[in-house]
């Protein structure tokens, strides 16, 4: 194998390297955004639980005035 097929194969992995490592990248940055955005969906839920639960709590004691 030549020098110049050698910085070739050297280039060649350089650039392989550097791909790869954006991918990892990318794929820790989805991850944590996926975590993100389920940990937000959770939030969401338990508000809108309690929110539900607060009108229900309210119609009945609204209900027990009235009788």
């Amino acid at each position: 194998m030549s020098s110049t097929e050698k910085y070739v194969a050297a280039a060649y992995l350089v650039v392989f390297v550097m791909i790869l490592l954006y991918v990892v990248i990318i794929a820790a940055k989805l991850t944590r955004l996926d975590r993100e955005v389920g940990e937000l969906a959770d939030d969401v839920r338990a508000q809108r639980q309690g929110e539900a639960a607060g009108d229900a709590a309210a119609g009945v004691a609204d209900a027990g005035a009235d009788g």
